[in-house]
């Protein structure tokens, strides 16, 4: 079955880099948003908010890996070729290798063309901070540390998944992944209805982001460093980032590319001084933004040969007992 998986995931990976995701095509990411904003309205009042947060949570994971699952079996049922298609096409829609690029270049083209007013606007369409003050670097950074943090969440972390249990347990990682963007946040309205969501894509994401900075590190030589140095940017620097995960991601690509992530952002004019991943050794530009996306294709390959090999390691183990 894992071998089926990794035909299913190497096709998945294609066709995201082929087609994308389409802003008006349907989209299963769409569906469990609206089911996770109806549950929001419903429960995230009153009392127990943390329990009701964590039965939602439950039922649309639940609820999606069932679903999920019933298409897959009656696609293997058929036949294992019919399987493999109805895998690689619902894992396609739980990656956004090809969308997560287009993104960071609709910011670097107006940017590069010295339109900081339209590099602002498509920024605020990625980023959760206040973009109306940002300069050339700082909207680079921003872009950056976008593309970075997203390589797992958004690429790699749902490959994962998919080798472990295919297409439902990818798809339950991209609902769990849904819950936390929507109501896993530390403000007064989901502090505690989010709690649960937060929590549990914190675990679904802990091995995907380490594997992915390493996977980095290893894709890519560093930029006025050696790669002894740029491992001790990483492991120094990734734990600084809030969340126990993200850090993987920016601390690595601040290694490769000789800048520094973090700092001071403003989110609804209020000051948040982030950690200072990576060193000042080149002024971050616009065309950092192009070696970032360069740095997450030659990740996510990785990632996808690192799969193949694990996959095969774990197929062979298990034929031999």
């Amino acid at each position: 079955m894992i071998v089926y998986h990794l035909i299913a995931i190497t096709f998945a990976y294609i066709i995201d880099l082929v087609v994308g995701d389409p802003p008006h095509w349907p989209h299963p990411v769409r569906w469990i948003g609206k089911m996770i904003s109806s549950f929001e309205k419903r429960w995230n009042h009153g009392q127990s908010k943390k329990w009701k947060g964590v039965s939602m949570l439950l039922f649309v994971l639940l609820f999606v890996f069932s679903l999920v699952l019933i298409f897959v079996l009656i696609g293997y049922k058929i036949h294992p070729l019919v399987g493999v298609f109805v895998e690689s096409i619902i894992i396609s829609t739980t990656i956004a290798q090809k969308s997560l690029k287009e993104a960071a270049l609709e910011v670097y083209h107006p940017l590069k063309s010295g339109d900081l007013v339209a590099a602002r606007t498509k920024l605020s369409y990625i980023v959760g901070r206040d973009t109306e003050q940002l300069d050339e670097s700082e909207i680079a950074r921003g872009t950056i540390e976008t593309v970075a943090e997203n390589t797992s969440d958004g690429v790699t972390a749902p490959l994962f998944w998919a080798l472990i249990g295919g297409a439902p347990l990818a798809m339950v990682y991209r609902a769990a992944n849904t819950c936390d963007s929507m109501v896993g946040h530390l403000n007064e309205r989901y502090k505690e209805f989010g709690w649960a969501s937060a929590k549990w894509d914190d675990v679904m994401n802990w091995i995907p982001s380490r594997l992915t900075g390493l996977m980095m590190i290893i894709g890519k030589r560093p930029e006025r460093i050696g790669y002894q140095k740029a491992w001790t940017i990483l492991f120094r620097d990734a734990k600084k980032h809030p969340s126990p995960n993200s850090g993987w991601g920016e601390a690595a690509v601040a290694a490769l590319l000789g800048i520094q992530l973090g700092g001071r952002n403003y989110y609804k004019g209020m000051i948040s001084n982030r950690a200072k991943m990576g060193e000042p050794l080149n002024p971050i530009q616009s065309d950092h933004i192009l070696k970032a996306n360069a740095i997450l294709g030659r990740t996510v390959f990785l990632f996808l040969l690192l799969l193949w090999l694990g996959g095969m390691l774990v197929e062979l183990a298990v034929k031999g007992f």
